[in-house]
């Protein structure tokens, strides 16, 4: 198999993968429209259909201040969200004004065999504050293994101070987890946009 080289002056004339090469592609499932809610709870299109599925929020504000966006999972289709997890947490940190910055691993927001909701990102609710992210989970149908998720954040806060967040874990199930539910640690959604998809 030949091996195509592309850079910054082929890549637009690029216009179909190599023969025997194959990509992925993202079917969207379904949107949601925070205004004001309480939560957001995906309780269909999760199944068996695919074996990876990718959850988004854009633009997500707040009405309280200085808060988590957070999610839990639920095997039995949003009956109850609770799911037992194991997670591990990194957070880079930068002030905007560059007067400080950091990258840590917080302990303090990781799951250990726990039903807590899973801390996704930080956030203010300044009139231009809001927080975006991406969950990845894999093979949820699954009556065989854990349910692997990641999940990689951005938001603002505070001193305009921004924080990304990047999350791994488990949700330590052998049954099939059937739903996903978003919302914030205190406070409503005042708006934004979810999506789900499916990865063919």
């Amino acid at each position: 198999m030949s091996i195509n080289v592309c850079n910054d002056r082929s890549m637009a004339s690029i216009t179909s993968l190599p023969s025997g090469v194959t990509g992925s592609s993202l079917v969207l499932i379904s949107e949601q429209t925070a205004s004001s809610s309480a939560t957001i709870n995906f309780t269909s299109g999760i199944d068996s259909t695919y074996k990876e599925y990718i959850f988004v929020g854009i633009d997500l504000h707040p009405a309280s201040d200085d808060t988590y966006l957070v999610c839990n999972f639920s095997a039995d289709s949003g009956s109850n969200y609770n799911v037992t997890k194991t997670t591990t947490h990194l957070r880079v940190r930068h002030d905007e004004d560059g007067s400080d910055g950091d990258i840590g691993y917080f302990n303090n927001q990781d799951l250990a065999q726990s039903t807590s909701d899973v801390r996704l990102t930080f956030v203010g609710n300044d009139n231009d504050q809001s927080t975006s992210f991406k969950l990845q989970l894999f093979d949820p149908s699954s009556t065989t293994f854990v349910k692997h998720f990641t999940a990689d954040g951005t938001g603002n806060e505070e001193a305009d101070r921004l924080y990304r967040s990047i999350v791994a874990g488990y949700c330590n199930t052998t049954s099939a987890v059937n739903a996903v539910q978003f919302k914030f640690a205190s406070g409503n959604i005042d708006s934004g946009t979810f999506k789900l998809y499916g990865v063919s």
